[in-house]
């Protein structure tokens, strides 16, 4: 999924943050999208446990508890904050959001299963990984 403007990725930070964003929208590309939004717009809200709260909150507000084995996932969302923080840096300030989105879709974070590149499947869906930060165990993040 492309968005084709800034304002598209507003939607879907601002239906995070307010916990309005249709389910079916928190996809890959939509994921990437809030992070994106969140880096540039509300660095404020990066934080781990901003992050947290605020997709905690928006998974239970559209059914999705948030349980051992379903919603929120510490280690994948900080792995993927990481990722677009570091996408967002290699391009000027004045790129528009949708532009950096795009690099990003069709870069290996762009592939819903990069992460297994760092971390072995067992680890990475663990309890211990969805709790809390997790190291990866096959080799350190690039960024």
């Amino acid at each position: 999924m492309h968005f084709r403007d800034e304002a598209a990725l507003a939607r879907i930070a601002s239906g995070v943050i307010d916990r309005t964003l249709p389910k079916s929208d928190w996809t890959h590309a939509g994921h990437f999208a809030f992070a994106l939004w969140l880096c540039r717009h509300r660095p404020d809200l990066t934080e781990p446990g901003e992050v947290r709260v605020l997709i905690s909150r928006y998974n239970e507000a559209t059914n999705n508890p948030n349980t051992d084995a379903s919603g929120y996932h510490h280690t994948i969302t900080l792995a993927s904050m990481r990722g677009a923080a570091d996408v967002l840096a290699s391009f000027s300030n004045d790129t528009p959001l949708h532009f950096v989105h795009a690099a990003l879709m069709e870069s290996n974070l762009g592939n819903r299963d990069w992460l297994l590149e760092f971390w072995s499947r067992e680890l990475l869906f663990s309890v211990a990984a969805r709790k809390d930060w997790i190291e990866p165990d096959l080799g350190p993040l690039p960024f």
